[in-house]
Formats: C-alpha cells, structure tokens, sequence
C-alpha cells in the first residue's frame, strides 16, 4: 500500500504502456454500448463489443488493447446508473482483473466528488493480496502503483489520505484474520499489537494469564485454559486532548476454535482461524482512528484466546465468574465467544463509554438467517441507530436483530447467576448470544436503570469469504465492517 497513488484529474492522461483504461459498458438497443466517456476511444467505438467477448452484466470484465501499448479495460455496470455502492462494487472488480498493469485509470460517471472516493476506495481494496506463505506464488511481478479517477468534482487530499488510511488497516485486518493459527495465537498477537503501534499516539496494556486471575477475568481463563498458549487480554487506548466522547470497542480473538471439550466435527473445524476477526476488526480500526488524528477518544478491547480440549481444559457444567462478578454455568464449550466477550464487556463498562460496540464471529445462527454478507446488528436504540447510519456511509451491510425479551429465561441457571447456552435450543440462536452479552453492559455513572448505549455486530457471516471473490472482496478474511466502525468514531 505505501508504493499505491491515489488521484482525481479532470484531464484524462497520456495512454501509456502497461495502463489500464476504465470504461463502463451497458445494454442499448440490444447492442453493448459505451457509457459516458471523456478519453478517446475511437479505436474501439465502431466494434461490435459483444463479439469480442464484452458483457454487461454487474462486475464483468474485458480487457481490449489500446493506443501505445495501454489497455482498454471494459466493466459491465448493469445500469448506466452507478450509485456509491455500485462504484466501489465495481471499481474493486476491476482492480482483481489487471494483473500485470502498472495504473489504472477510471472513467465511470461521478455524480459527486464521494462518488469519485468510492472508486478510489474501491479499485484499492480490490488489488488485496496475500501470498505470505506461498513458496512460488503466481502474482505478477508489475504490481498496479497508480489509480486515476476521471472528475469534474474536486477531492480534497483529506479525503484521498482518508482512503488510503482505511485501505492500509482493512489490508492489514486480512493479514491478521488469514494468518494460521500455529503462528497467530493470544501471545503473538498480543506482540504484534506493540509492533503495530510504534510511532502512534496509542497506549498498550497487556494481560497475561496471572494478570488475568488477578483481576478477575474469568471468562476468557476458562476459554484458554484447555491451551498450552495462554490467554491475553489486550487494551489499546487513544485519547487526543480535547475529546468529549468515549467509544469502546470490545472484540472476540479466539485464535482457533477446536469447540474445546464440545469438540466441532472435523469439516467444522476448518476456518476456525477466522474466530478472532472480532479483535482484528477492531484493533484495525482503532489503529484507523489514531492515523486520522480524529477527536474521540477511543478504547479497543482484544479477548484472546485458544480454544482447544485437553485435560485442563473447561467442563461442561463448570461455573466461572466474569469480571462484573456475575457467575456463569458453562454448558456448551463451543459457545466460547461470548464468555470472552463478557469480560471484555464488563471491562469496558467500567469506564464508562458514550458508546460500546462489541464485533465477534459470534454464531453459525447468523449466517443461516443472513447469509454470508450481512452482519447482524442487535443492542440498544441509540446505538444501532449509530451504526446502521455509519454503515449506511461505508457501504457495508448490517441487519438490525431483535433481542426478545421472552429468550432471556431460557438461558437460566439452577446454579449460576446464567448459562451460556440452552442446550437443545436451535431456535434464535443469534438473539440468545446478544442476549447473553446484554447482561454484562453495564450502566452509566448516572444511575440511570437504562444501560450503557450498546451495539452488538454478529460477523459471522460477512468475516470470511470461503466463495469466489467478488467486488472489493477477496476470497479469504474481508476486513469488514472496520470502514463502519471507523464512520461510528468520525
């Protein structure tokens, strides 16, 4: 990302070898046509386009060459009509496809100078790669250094840093989220935290397993303690002078997911690398908010741990206590996430915050109501009002969840103060997990009875693509939802 320009020109450049040009191509009287244009293109204009292979159907892609050894790159965009979304949708599709090309130049229709950054945010989140463990990777030696979009409308060079900033971190989110678990456990996460904040305004404190029994983290304890890798819990702390809001953001990292004694079929196993994204996401994101110097103070939680069975490991009907005193009686160990995040939770409410939000690949229940690309978005009024807007400017998709009070009793303990599961429950199961965490929300210093405001986002799906890619979205760990939760702190 540090070698990538990003610019907006209203002079279309020079065709150059080794350069893509982008222009958008629709259906017109049954014939696939241009769409408004400002470079010459009277090489391909009296072609019949759909003969050479070139589609207008969303996010299709034909590469035609071009004057001087350039590259006319052809996207179908559906609709001659390309909203914020579609721009960034379409941009990113370009970028997967121009391997092998040095810049690329967009014109595509902006209405605005936002629509002019979303193809910029675009086309750079589309070139994502990772090849960090490939012996002899297939990834062309000519990398794309230069992104041009075509605009009347003038972009401030605040709003380019902006993208490039949010580029950098959702990059270095699927870094983190695709790295195996043999080298990325609670530790070596806690160590790559202190190297990533070097030269930040950022403070860093660090809970290791003694720590953690001390001060009474009994959650993410019993979710570790089946590893040889001990826990961490992880504080990364921004507060620029000035500051009147306080957000907290409290992130599930389990490093590897086994299901611990409630042990997960082989097949299920496979991707459970993905379980601490929650973490990535929103370490990420408040390595964003200090790089943008923004004016809110921000805390980002990291739960840690490794989920594994062995003779030390957590029972089914042990009961442990969370930070906040309350006691749990654990009956599924594979509903570790929300053990973790409760102590976060409760850590988090000590201090009061505006605002809480809680990012976790919570539930399989997730993705069977909202498939692969939503997260569901579940907690108080105020807050998913917040998010649903922040999501709303980031072009990410959420889906506001109930949480039904007449679920609350199902997960009661004989025992303990609550359970972490209804065992045989298949019902609801992602409401039942939001509603677990309510409970650890604590309230403001007020005394008022209302909790803390309070948004809880279920990623399970949207987290991982295991599908073809697609847009800006690559194949693997996404680096979703950080945009959003860096929309929430602006």
């Amino acid at each position: 990302m540090t070698n990538l320009k990003m610019s907006v020109s209203s002079k279309a450049p020079v065709f150059s070898k080794n350069q893509a040009i982008v222009l958008g191509v629709t259906m017109s009287d049954k014939k696939v046509k241009l769409i408004t244009h400002r470079v010459d293109s009277s090489m391909i204009s009296n072609l019949d386009l759909s003969s050479v292979g070139v589609k207008t159907k969303n996010e299709s892609v034909a590469r035609i060459p071009g004057p001087n050894g350039s590259v006319f790159v052809l996207v179908g965009v559906g609709q001659e009509v390309l909203d914020e979304d579609s721009l960034r949708e379409v941009a990113g599709a370009v970028s997967r496809a121009v391997a092998g090309l040095e810049s690329i130049v967009f014109d595509l229709p902006t209405e605005d100078a936002t629509d002019a950054v979303n193809i910029l945010e675009g086309a750079a989140l589309g070139l994502y790669e990772f090849n960090t463990y490939k012996g002899n990777p297939k990834a062309s030696s000519i990398k794309v250094s230069k992104i041009i979009v075509l605009s009347d409308h003038k972009v401030s060079s605040a709003a380019i840093s902006r993208s490039e900033v949010l580029v950098e971190t959702v990059f270095a989110t699927r870094d983190l989220v695709n790295t195996p678990p043999n080298d990325l456990y609670p530790e070596s996460f806690a160590d790559a935290v202190l190297k990533r904040v070097k030269g930040l305004d950022l403070k860093v404190e660090i809970w290791d397993e003694k720590k953690l029994a001390a001060d009474g983290f009994g959650g993410i304890l019993a979710v570790g303690k089946g590893s040889t890798r001990p826990p961490r819990l992880v504080k990364v702390s921004y507060k620029p002078q000035g500051a009147t809001k306080h957000l907290a953001l409290v992130g599930k990292g389990i490093t590897f997911d086994s299901g611990g004694l409630s042990l997960k079929p082989a097949e299920s196993m496979v991707g459970m690398k993905y379980d601490m994204t929650g973490a990535a996401t929103v370490f990420e994101a408040l390595i964003a908010i200090a790089k943008l110097g923004l004016s809110v103070e921000a805390t980002a939680w990291l739960c840690l741990a490794e989920n594994l069975p062995s003779g030390s490991a957590t029972r089914p009907n042990d009961i442990i206590k969370i930070r906040n005193g309350k006691t749990v009686e654990v009956l599924n160990t594979d509903a570790e996430g929300r053990l973790v995040l409760a102590d976060g939770l409760s850590a988090a409410s000590e201090a009061n915050p505006d605002l809480i939000i809680d990012v976790a690949t919570l539930t399989g229940a997730a993705t069977v109501a909202l498939g692969n690309r939503y997260a569901g978005l579940m907690g108080t009024s105020e807050a998913i009002s917040a998010v649903e807007a922040a999501a709303f400017d980031a072009g990410e998709l959420v889906w506001h969840m109930p949480l039904p009070v007449e679920l609350r009793s199902l997960l009661d303990s004989e025992l303990a103060d609550i359970a972490n599961v209804k065992i045989g429950q298949r019902a609801g199961g992602m409401l039942i997990g939001g509603l677990f965490l309510k409970e650890f929300v604590g309230k403001p210093a007020t005394g008022e009875e209302q909790k803390i405001a309070w948004a809880h986002l279920d990623i399970a799906g949207p987290a991982n693509n295991d599908a073809a890619a697609y847009g800006y979205t690559p194949k693997g760990a996404t680096g979703a939802l950080l945009r959003t939760l860096v929309s929430v702190a602006e």
